[in-house]
Protein backbone atom coordinates (compact mmCIF):
# COMPACT_ATOMS: atom_id res chain seq x y z
CA UNK A 1 0.00 0.00 0.00
CA UNK A 2 1.47 3.35 -0.64
CA UNK A 3 -0.14 6.80 0.72
CA UNK A 4 0.19 10.36 -1.33
CA UNK A 5 2.99 12.52 0.03
CA UNK A 6 0.54 15.54 -0.97
CA UNK A 7 -2.19 14.18 1.48
CA UNK A 8 -1.77 11.14 2.85
CA UNK A 9 -4.84 9.07 1.06
CA UNK A 10 -4.18 5.98 -0.16
CA UNK A 11 -2.75 5.30 -3.87
CA UNK A 12 -3.81 3.05 -6.49
CA UNK A 13 -1.77 1.69 -9.90
CA UNK A 14 -2.65 3.58 -12.87
CA UNK A 15 -0.45 2.04 -15.58
CA UNK A 16 2.82 3.05 -14.80
CA UNK A 17 2.27 5.70 -12.17
CA UNK A 18 0.73 5.69 -8.74
CA UNK A 19 -2.33 8.33 -8.37
CA UNK A 20 -3.87 9.56 -5.35
CA UNK A 21 -7.64 8.15 -4.91
CA UNK A 22 -7.96 12.14 -3.44
CA UNK A 23 -6.05 14.96 -4.66
CA UNK A 24 -4.84 13.47 -7.66
CA UNK A 25 -1.28 13.52 -7.11
CA UNK A 26 0.82 10.81 -8.92
CA UNK A 27 4.37 9.11 -8.91
CA UNK A 28 5.95 7.12 -11.42
CA UNK A 29 5.94 3.36 -10.09
CA UNK A 30 8.87 2.13 -7.87
CA UNK A 31 9.62 -1.22 -9.69
CA UNK A 32 12.02 -2.29 -6.77
CA UNK A 33 8.92 -1.16 -4.17
CA UNK A 34 5.89 -2.68 -6.91
CA UNK A 35 7.20 -6.48 -6.31
CA UNK A 36 6.41 -6.30 -2.64
CA UNK A 37 2.85 -5.66 -3.21
CA UNK A 38 0.24 -8.27 -3.94
CA UNK A 39 -2.75 -7.20 -6.20
CA UNK A 40 -5.58 -8.79 -6.36
CA UNK A 41 -4.64 -9.55 -10.06
CA UNK A 42 -1.78 -11.17 -8.45
CA UNK A 43 -3.54 -13.29 -5.47
CA UNK A 44 -4.18 -16.87 -5.20
CA UNK A 45 -6.61 -18.87 -2.92
CA UNK A 46 -4.37 -19.26 -0.75
CA UNK A 47 -4.49 -15.57 0.28
CA UNK A 48 -7.96 -15.82 0.62
CA UNK A 49 -9.66 -16.36 4.55
CA UNK A 50 -12.58 -18.71 3.55
CA UNK A 51 -16.06 -18.01 5.35
CA UNK A 52 -18.14 -19.45 2.62
CA UNK A 53 -20.65 -22.67 3.88
CA UNK A 54 -18.33 -25.19 1.91
CA UNK A 55 -14.71 -23.73 3.28
CA UNK A 56 -12.50 -26.45 4.37
CA UNK A 57 -11.32 -25.51 7.76
CA UNK A 58 -9.62 -28.82 8.74
CA UNK A 59 -5.81 -27.70 9.32
CA UNK A 60 -6.80 -24.53 10.70
CA UNK A 61 -5.95 -23.63 14.12
CA UNK A 62 -8.63 -24.90 16.98
CA UNK A 63 -10.18 -23.40 19.82
CA UNK A 64 -10.96 -25.79 23.19
CA UNK A 65 -12.85 -23.17 24.84
CA UNK A 66 -15.92 -22.56 22.57
CA UNK A 67 -19.05 -25.03 22.68
CA UNK A 68 -20.87 -25.89 19.73
CA UNK A 69 -24.60 -25.09 19.95
CA UNK A 70 -25.69 -28.10 17.63
CA UNK A 71 -24.09 -30.60 19.62
CA UNK A 72 -22.25 -29.59 22.67
CA UNK A 73 -18.54 -30.25 21.55
CA UNK A 74 -15.92 -27.93 22.70
CA UNK A 75 -13.65 -27.91 19.79
CA UNK A 76 -13.60 -26.01 17.08
CA UNK A 77 -11.57 -24.62 14.24
CA UNK A 78 -11.46 -20.96 13.77
CA UNK A 79 -10.42 -18.38 10.99
CA UNK A 80 -10.13 -14.69 11.74
CA UNK A 81 -11.76 -11.73 9.63
CA UNK A 82 -11.99 -7.90 10.00
CA UNK A 83 -15.09 -7.49 8.78
CA UNK A 84 -15.56 -3.71 10.26
CA UNK A 85 -13.33 -1.16 10.03
CA UNK A 86 -9.00 -1.08 11.62
CA UNK A 87 -10.41 -0.42 14.87
CA UNK A 88 -13.06 -2.68 15.40
CA UNK A 89 -11.92 -6.12 16.57
CA UNK A 90 -12.31 -9.09 14.29
CA UNK A 91 -14.47 -11.53 13.56
CA UNK A 92 -13.67 -15.15 14.55
CA UNK A 93 -15.54 -17.82 12.11
CA UNK A 94 -15.59 -21.37 14.01
CA UNK A 95 -16.75 -24.57 12.63
CA UNK A 96 -17.26 -27.52 14.72
CA UNK A 97 -14.72 -30.43 14.65
CA UNK A 98 -17.64 -33.00 15.45
CA UNK A 99 -20.52 -32.13 13.83
CA UNK A 100 -19.48 -29.02 11.58
CA UNK A 101 -21.52 -26.68 13.30
CA UNK A 102 -20.19 -23.34 12.01
CA UNK A 103 -20.93 -20.13 13.89
CA UNK A 104 -19.08 -16.61 14.40
CA UNK A 105 -18.19 -14.60 17.30
CA UNK A 106 -17.67 -11.18 17.75
CA UNK A 107 -15.48 -9.40 20.60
Amino acid sequence: MQFCDECGSMMHADGEQMVCADCGHSVPKDDALSEAYVSTTTQDEGDVIETSEDANFEGKPTDDDVRCDDCGNTTAWYTIKQTGSADEPPTRFFKCTECGYRWREYN
